[in-house]
């Protein structure tokens, strides 16, 4: 046995619920009140978060998940990948949400009809992504519901009977939707589109999302009235108090505390980023000295741990992702001085014309790794990776 160890109290990860939530608490207090009005049969407005990678948008929906347990609102959680079938997943998630909601005796009539729409969409669209939920084979196929083959009025339909079925039994329903920002344009127009005529009926159903930056801008070229159906919040990074907070709460916890200078300099480093700040607590935990006390000095002494962690383990995996060509449109960014960078620049820095570097631009959208700040212009959706390609390439 290790005398005198410390557990160390941060989590640094994809998702990973922090010892103390820090700097959320707005949107928290947002989301307590959406949760109550559907858990009381009213109808709300979904709501989807947006910021970089590290900000800690899954981990608010996994908060709010724990909101939802507490009230009387059945939820499931999906998360959207570039490589999946969203009919499969979307149709699996109302499955069960549907089965939770119909526990009840008294809504057995009301449950077979919901799954009957539900086992019109699985065979409508059974070919395309192997559809398959296991419905009860008892259960009769509904007729001129959600088997057009037109996937967004087939998705409303089968979210109508969904929000049939949740008035019936008196509670509300939510998806949590995970990196929503990898669905196709025709998907999201869907989507959108059913949620909107769940709105105009009064259901008790919304969604929560989650996805980067562009998403707003996505969902406002695909159906201009999202703007209206979504609230779009974003989560950046936490203010110095909330960021010093994330630090010293968990410390605190194992009585360990932080001269006021390691927070000041830990925070700079990080500039409040939620998950460089778990992973600069994880590494700076092994220089707490005996009097259980965090100095400047062991801050300063941990930062080549904390950089070494995130080159190795958070940007390259990243950067592993990446195509050759792909790496020299972003080399080309940080070259350009200062982020964002305009399209024109990147072309200039790589000899060539804007036009022609406009599929490498549309790809690296696409697959999460830059995003448009406004027109004509790029950053990173990860902070710092810029000083990463610097030390990487010697750039």
């Amino acid at each position: 046995m290790v005398e005198n160890y410390l557990v160390n109290p941060y989590t640094p990860g994809a998702g990973k619920m922090p010892r103390y939530l820090a700097g959320r608490q707005q949107a928290l207090e947002e989301a307590f009140k959406l949760i109550t009005a559907i858990a009381y049969g009213f109808t709300a407005r979904s709501v989807i978060y947006y910021g970089l990678r590290g900000v800690g948008k899954t981990v608010l929906l996994n908060e709010i998940e724990k909101m939802a347990d507490d009230k009387n609102v059945r939820y499931e959680h999906i998360e959207i990948a570039e490589q999946y079938s969203f009919k499969r997943i979307i149709a699996l998630a109302i499955n069960k949400l549907m089965r939770k909601i119909s526990a009840k005796e008294n809504l057995r009539q009301h449950a077979e009809k919901a799954l009957g729409v539900l086992k019109a969409f699985q065979i409508t669209y059974g070919q395309d992504g192997d559809v398959s939920l296991g419905i009860d084979p008892d259960i009769l196929k509904a007729e001129g519901a959600a088997d057009t083959g037109d996937f967004q009025n087939d998705l409303t339909d089968l979210l109508l009977s969904l929000g049939t079925l949740a008035e019936k039994a008196g509670c509300g329903a939510i998806l949590f939707i995970d990196e929503i920002q990898y669905l196709r344009d025709d998907e999201f127009a869907a989507l959108i589109s059913a949620i909107h005529r769940i709105e105009q009926k009064g259901y008790p159903i919304v969604i929560f999302a989650a996805g980067l930056p562009k998403i707003a801008k996505i969902a406002g070229d695909i159906k201009s009235y999202a703007e209206r159906l979504f609230q779009f919040i974003q989560i950046d990074s936490l203010t110095e108090t909330a960021a010093e907070l994330a630090l010293s709460e968990p410390a605190k916890k194992l009585g360990v505390t932080y001269h006021p200078e390691a927070l000041k300099y830990i925070v700079g480093i990080t500039e409040g980023y939620p998950y460089f700040l778990q992973e600069y607590g994880r590494q700076v935990w092994d220089f707490v000295n005996d009097e259980k006390e965090i100095t400047l000095s062991a801050a300063q002494n941990a930062y080549s741990k904390f950089i070494e962690q995130l080159d190795t383990g958070f940007f390259k995996v990243r950067h592993d992702r990446a195509t050759a060509k792909e790496l020299e449109f972003m080399k080309a960014m940080v070259k350009c001085g200062s982020l964002p960078c305009s399209t024109a620049q990147i072309a200039h820095e790589m000899g060539r014309t804007p036009t022609n570097i406009s599929p490498l631009r549309a790809q690296l959208i696409h697959k999460g790794f830059i995003y448009a700040t406004r027109r004509g212009e790029v950053d990173f959706t990860v902070p710092q990776f810029d000083q990463y390609l610097k030390r990487l390439y010697e750039i």
